[in-house]
């Protein structure tokens, strides 16, 4: 059974690796600004679970079909992530200097990462079913200083991810504690996706294609 996972996320690759699968990456090219005015502008303001459930929906339904001329013959995934706290929704930052306010607004404090994961049985090159769930996990920060701020900014690596943190790189020593799935924090919970895989009627076990 083959994983394809249509995003081009370097941390969820490395998590689905560490997992034993290696999916084949089919990146989804997702508007996703566009996707999200597109729908608060017909349903309202969306949730942070609501907003990244609808970009993993969109980024899987956006590879159906064909590969390379081939049909697509397996599970395909899709996820997304934002964090959250005082009520408003983090995305990537980006700039350098929006993910050093942010992070002089989260230091010793804490905030909840929504991840949205949407799995479609693909088997046999067409759509037989789908699944979907958001997970959480809610983080604490270290009480970090303005010069470890700085250099982390200066590093690039809080530019391009949710919430301008990572977990499982230079960002982990900054987090005191992790309440959840810890995979949720990196971007896919393994935990949640199991469920999916299971709902689709697919054996975890079966997607395992890498050696230990």
């Amino acid at each position: 059974m083959r994983l394809y996972l249509a995003s081009t996320s370097p941390a969820r690759l490395a998590l689905l690796r560490a997992a034993g699968i290696e999916p084949i990456v089919v990146p989804s090219h997702v508007d996703e600004p566009a996707a999200v005015a597109a729908a608060e502008a017909e349903h309202g303001p969306l949730s942070a679970g609501a907003m990244v459930q609808l970009l993993a929906r969109l980024k899987a339904e956006a590879v159906r079909g064909t590969l390379d001329g081939e049909p697509i013959d397996g599970l395909i995934l899709g996820g997304d992530s934002a964090f959250e706290i005082d009520g408003a929704i983090h995305g990537k930052p980006h700039l350098p200097e929006v993910a050093r306010d942010r992070w002089l607004q989260q230091r010793g404090r804490t905030g909840v990462l929504h991840s949205g994961h949407w799995l479609i049985d693909h088997r046999e090159g067409r759509e037989n079913a789908a699944a979907g769930r958001t997970a959480t996990a809610s983080v604490t920060f270290a009480d970090v200083t303005d010069t470890e701020i700085d250099a982390y900014v200066a590093s690039g690596e809080p530019l391009e991810v949710a919430g301008a943190f990572t977990i499982d790189s230079l960002g982990g020593p900054f987090i005191t504690a992790v309440e959840g799935d810890p995979s949720t924090v990196v971007g896919l919970s393994l935990s949640t996706l199991r469920e999916l895989v299971r709902e689709l009627g697919v054996e975890w076990t079966s997607l395992w294609n890498r050696g230990h």
